[in-house]
């Protein structure tokens, strides 16, 4: 038997980790489509002079499970440009906008929409060393401690190309 890879995964198991923050939308009334690009605008510092930020758009069914729908992730070092990267100063709150890409998906009465922010989505992405070293070259490892922030002055948020009805 071939056990298929891609396509939705229940990630209810990994949402239960300390390392991935999980935000959950009350039951949904009625049908709400979702089509089109997905982005997260996210506040957020870090101890490390370079991390990774990933998110995901999950679509919670009423039995509990979490199918994820899109993701992306963004090396903080390319949080304004591809071409010149340049490393974070450990503690300073800065702003990134992640690409989940695209997504079709009709969210049904009783389903949740979820976001989950995390630094790591391994083994989909390459970990990230967070020394801020030259990728390949590097051998030292740095535990960084993330702070992700949700107010009037950051407001963290998740942008859903909706489809009126």
């Amino acid at each position: 038997m071939t056990r298929t890879t891609a396509g939705p995964r229940d990630q209810s198991e990994l949402e239960k980790r300390d390392d991935v923050l999980v935000f959950t939308s009350n039951e949904l009334k009625g049908e709400l489509e979702v089509t089109g690009p997905v982005r997260v605008i996210l506040y957020a510092a870090s101890t490390a002079q370079d991390t990774d930020w990933t998110a995901k758009l999950v679509d919670v069914h009423p039995d509990g499970r979490a199918l994820n729908l899109c993701d992306g992730i963004l090396r903080a070092r390319y949080r304004s440009s591809r071409s010149h990267p340049s490393l974070i100063t450990p503690g300073q709150v800065y702003r990134y906008e992640i690409d989940l890409w695209a997504t079709s998906n009709a969210f049904l009465p009783g389903h949740r929409i979820r976001v989950e922010i995390s630094s790591s989505n391994f083994p989909r992405f390459d970990r990230n060393p967070n020394t801020g070293e030259s990728f390949g070259t590097g051998t030292r490892l740095v535990q960084a401690t993330q702070t992700v922030f949700h107010d009037k002055e950051y407001p963290s948020h998740i942008l859903l190309p909706i489809i009126p009805q």
